[in-house]
């Protein structure tokens, strides 16, 4: 890390091994979330690498019963799309020429299509699918929802692994191999370099890969007991009951980051494998990246 001192990385390390540390990768960058900061680091055309540190929102602070469990996922998730279309803007605009740079109006445009496809894609499909099948399948209400979110299931792996496939996003897949390597090298309580970050794993069990499965998995055992009423009612109902199911998955990913119980890594394990499609060996100039943006984050 540059001219950090043997005694700051101690600090840093012995610091930032008390508290959760995550984050996302960006186009050529890395950026991390610290319990009070946001570290972004990219590295620009030229190669010189640029950081930007920015507070963070305490929303536990803000009311008492955001930090309560459950309540706490389903804002951390909106807070985690808010920082990381941020940090995604800020990061593209280092690899645009000066009249090409991207505006909030552009992103917003971008962010909402987004969500509409999300929406389309994971939510409308499945259940518009099975709809459709019903008298064939001759299944019941609980049947037709298992049916309906192992569909969801299916399309969310075939989502990852498609776009896994691109080459123009093969740099951001190891980008965030790197955020992973570095992040596990700060929770082994390992100094802070590059020779140490190399040799982790680029898998870890708070990946927001992990997040997406279990979130699947959730609306499973959860849409399972609303039976099967019209098309309309059921796509409303998964809308609204969306919060509750990104909160319990968000618990469970909590947990599984802190756990060493045999089973809760049993059932993290799935998700963790589903990283292999979202994940690259990074470089050591990735791995260099990504500690900046950790030293940012603290």
């Amino acid at each position: 890390m540059g001219g950090d001192t043997p005694g700051a990385v101690r600090r840093l390390k012995l610091a930032s091994s008390q508290v959760s540390y995550g984050g996302q990768a960006v186009i050529e960058g890395v950026m991390m979330r610290g319990p009070r900061k946001t570290g972004i680091a990219v590295r620009k055309p030229d190669g010189v690498i640029v950081v930007s540190s920015r507070d963070r929102v305490q929303y536990s602070k803000m009311h008492p019963l955001l930090g309560l469990p459950v309540i706490r996922g389903a804002v951390s998730l909106i807070d985690s799309l808010v920082v990381g279309v941020d940090a995604l803007m800020y990061s593209a605009n280092f690899s645009l020429d000066e009249g090409e740079k991207i505006g909030k109006g552009e992103m917003a445009a971008t962010v909402s299509f987004s969500v509409v496809l999300a929406v389309g894609l994971f939510i409308v499909a499945p259940t518009l699918v099975v709809s459709l099948l019903k008298n064939r399948l001759g299944l019941g209400g609980v049947a037709l929802n298992l049916f309906e979110g192992a569909l969801r299931l299916v399309i969310l792996i075939a989502y990852l692994w498609t776009i896994s496939r691109f080459d123009d996003i093969q740099r951001v897949l190891a980008y965030h191999g790197a955020e992973h390597k570095v992040i596990n090298a700060m929770e082994r309580n390992l100094d802070l370099t590059v020779e140490s970050a190399r040799g982790m794993s680029p898998i870890h069990p708070r990946c927001g890969t992990s997040f997406l499965l279990v979130v699947a998995m959730t609306s499973i055992l959860l849409f399972s007991f609303f039976g099967w009423p019209g098309i309309v009612h059921r796509i409303v109902t998964r809308l609204l009951m969306f919060p509750v199911v990104a909160g319990v998955s968000y618990e469970f990913i909590r947990l599984s980051g802190r756990s060493t119980s045999a089973l809760v890594r049993m059932l993290a394990w799935p998700g963790m494998y589903l990283q292999r499609f979202t994940t690259r060996p990074p470089d050591d100039s990735m791995i260099e990246v990504a500690l900046k943006a950790l030293e940012a984050a603290r």
